[in-house]
């Protein structure tokens, strides 16, 4: 067991949060007037999930989600960071609420409330409706509107007890792998004619914080998916100049408009995005946080092949250890400093930094044998992770929260349940919880970085 002194300790007072999504963990897709959402159309589709899985029932936390409270408190969490499943409040993206749908988050925030976790919905993980996808989806600017609406039914029901919220999660993977490259649902391959995408989501992002704000709410933000770029070789002009295009592509087009009020130069890439009179204003409101989910750094080389349009080709990171899906996925905690330290310079009026997810998956067993997993891997990687946080702090970098990904095992998108994120095993056959090593680590890292009074430092935790 690792002793108290080991474990790692930040310079002043954050929140401690962990996170889950509702498509992931749910399952009871077609209970209580439930629609069907573009990942149901993805995971019917023979071949599109690597194992044949569909999310249902999974972790089940449609009917265990009292399980999944006790295990947010156990930990000792501020926040539980849990998503609203559009398809279940309007099953068709239009029209009146759900009420059995409203019902089931109220009674979520009421349990978490009760038991001393605060609850922090996301709106919009991943979960578009069937019909909104036919009509266009999110290159559909009209998509924005819709949000904003299905946005105002959740409010109305559960703003008198939630009081911070996240918007969209991950834009960034919406339109890159959603639109431009088609590995993710829905699945098209548009290239950099899904930029779109990226503007009608933020421009979502902007009508939704106002409907919450209007309705009461205390902080609103979005979370996207950031990741450190380095050249394969330093001093390759090419490879550096990939890594400006990546960068861009990835990073800048997602958060310069909601942090700078503008876009970053698309002319190079012969695109400009389509913004009308008042768009970037809206967008660009100041959000009362700015959330980072964060995996691992993103190596990039000039392109190579002729013909290539692509202005880079992502390379794997030399000398890095990998999680469970390899190459894609190194491992370098560093990259996170490196990653906030540049947003603290390149954004000099920045708000709080929320991680509002980091976590690895790893090799385990689908059925337990008697003793809970030893993942010391996963250990390792959220021990590295949160010392990189406390260096980016010590530079400046305004974190005011960390999040773990994820609070229990759950389906992971195309890859099924080959990959377990999980600080909680879950075995999916009888949707039994049982808390891995991990869970117990960091319960203490949570508790040995509590401050010893609820009052002392309370504007660096807002």
């Amino acid at each position: 067991m690792t002793a108290a002194h080991d474990l790692p300790q930040l310079p002043r007072p954050i929140r401690w949060a962990s996170a889950t999504a509702a498509f992931q963990i749910e399952g009871a897709r077609t209970e209580d007037g439930r629609g069907r959402c573009i990942w149901d159309e993805w995971a019917d589709e023979p071949g599109k999930v690597i194992d044949g899985s569909i999310a249902d029932p999974g972790a089940d936390s449609y009917h265990r989600w009292a399980e999944d409270v006790a295990l947010a408190a156990g930990l000792g969490l501020d926040n539980y960071r849990f998503s609203i499943s559009w398809t279940r409040v309007q099953p068709d993206g239009t029209g009146p609420a759900n009420t059995a749908g409203l019902d089931y988050y109220s009674r979520l925030v009421d349990d978490l409330l009760e038991a001393g976790v605060n609850p922090v919905p996301t709106l919009y993980h991943w979960d578009l409706p069937i019909p909104l996808h036919q009509a266009g989806g999110w290159q559909n600017r009209d998509t924005a509107a819709r949000l904003a609406d299905y946005t105002q039914l959740v409010a109305d029901r559960l703003s008198d007890r939630v009081k911070r919220w996240y918007t969209i999660n991950e834009p960034a993977m919406t339109t890159l792998e959603g639109y431009a490259i088609g590995s993710l649902a829905p699945g098209q391959f548009l290239l950099f004619d899904a930029l779109p995408t990226a503007h009608h989501q933020l421009l979502a992002h902007g009508l939704a914080s106002r409907v919450l704000r209007a309705a009461g709410a205390e902080a609103v933000g979005v979370a996207n998916n950031h990741t450190f770029v380095r050249p394969l070789n330093a001093g390759d002009a090419g490879d550096q100049a990939a890594v400006v295009a990546y960068d861009i592509l990835h990073n800048r087009i997602f958060a310069d408009p909601v942090l700078t009020g503008s876009y970053p130069d698309l002319s190079a890439y012969g695109y400009e995005m389509p913004v009308e009179d008042g768009d970037m204003a809206l967008i660009s409101e100041r959000p009362d946080f700015y959330a980072i989910n964060f995996y691992n750094p993103t190596t990039v080389q000039a392109p190579t092949g002729e013909g290539n349009p692509i202005p880079f080709d992502i390379v794997p990171t030399p000398g890095a250890p990998t999680t469970g899906f390899g190459e894609e996925w190194p491992i370098v905690p560093s990259a996170l400093t490196d990653l906030l330290v540049d947003f603290t310079e390149r954004y000099r009026e920045i708000p709080p930094l929320v991680i509002s997810e980091n976590g690895a998956s790893f090799p385990e067993p689908d059925h337990l044998d008697g003793a809970p997993i030893n993942d010391v891997d996963r250990i390792s990687y959220l021990d590295g992770h949160i010392r990189a946080i406390a260096d980016a702090m010590e530079a400046g970098a305004p974190v005011a929260e960390y999040t773990v990904w994820t609070l229990i095992d759950n389906w992971e998108w195309a890859a099924g349940y080959t990959q377990r994120f999980g600080l909680t095993h879950v075995d999916f056959d009888t949707a039994e919880r049982t808390p891995k090593a991990s869970y117990d680590w960091y319960r203490r890292v949570i508790a040995a970085n509590r401050p010893a009074s609820d009052e002392s430092d309370g504007e660096s935790r807002a």
